[in-house]
């Protein structure tokens, strides 16, 4: 099982920008292999798919978030961002890191190791 922390999160107002972080841990763990994700979820909504990354660095991002927010790797610190500009008080949810081995989905179910989340906020 890998151990995912993200960090990062904050209030912001509109237009702002704020990067997250996710870092993975796992003894002997290499993220080589992993394809790894942010998801957000909203009060009384269902959890979103944000943005992926696989291995290789090919990514993917919604299309509510695209042209706003890029997802990165490191594979040699185990780390995974999120930079996000122009946000909107739409963005405001709890953002969660996610991993799984193989290539990236959108769908939720499929990442096997969750982080605890981290908190944005986004006032008008």
């Amino acid at each position: 099982q890998v151990q995912l922390v993200e960090s990062g999160g904050g209030l912001v107002q509109a237009g702002g920008s704020l990067r997250l972080s996710c870092a993975a841990s796992r003894r002997t763990f290499s993220m080589y292999s992993y394809s790894m994700a942010w998801f957000r979820q909203a009060p009384g909504k269902e959890r979103e798919f944000v943005a992926a990354i696989a291995y290789m660095r090919q990514t993917h991002h919604a299309d509510s978030v695209k042209g706003r927010f890029t997802i990165s790797r490191d594979n040699a610190k185990n780390t995974v961002a999120l930079q996000m500009n122009s946000l909107k008080p739409e963005d405001t949810a709890v953002y969660f890191c996610a991993a799984k081995q193989g290539g990236t989905t959108t769908i939720a179910s499929f990442y096997t190791d969750w982080g605890q989340g981290t908190q944005v906020t986004v006032s008008s």
